[in-house]
């Protein structure tokens, strides 16, 4: 797996390319001096986890004939300061499903995502709380 950053203006925008062609831009916030012209770094971090676990929720509701007729995922990040730095401590993820879905499939499927499938969490577990909850049809699966 590779990447490749392209610098864009003067300032902290860029294209990274990954190699199969694929192309997401970045940006800093314009409090960091940027231009917030694209997603800031930690925000694709965040947007990383939600899309693993929501690749690894479909294929396995899917196998399971799950009919999904919606999914959203939210992803809040909790940071903290360390010295320069600013690494998220905590991470919460809502998963919103919606169709003829069995509650604790979906469950069961956000569970193996994160205990064991996600490379995203698995990657960021040693250092962040990962938390999550998942909805089917607007109730709560516990």
């Amino acid at each position: 797996m590779k990447i490749n950053l392209k610098r864009i203006n003067d300032d902290y925008h860029f294209q990274l390319t990954n190699d199969r062609g694929h192309i997401v831009e970045l940006d800093s916030r314009k409090e960091f001096g940027g231009s917030d012209l694209a997603s800031s770094p930690m925000e694709l971090l965040l947007m990383g986890i939600a899309g693993c676990s929501a690749i690894d929720m479909i294929s396995i509701l899917k196998k399971q004939k799950q009919t999904i007729t919606d999914f959203r995922a939210e992803v809040e990040g909790v940071r903290e300061k360390i010295d320069f730095a600013s690494p998220f401590k905590k991470m919460e993820l809502i998963f919103k499903i919606e169709g003829e879905i069995e509650p604790k499939k979906a469950k069961n499927a956000a569970d193996l995502s994160f205990q064991k499938y996600c490379s995203v969490s698995k990657t960021l577990e040693p250092m962040v709380e990962i938390s999550y909850k998942v909805f089917v049809n607007n109730k709560e699966v516990k």
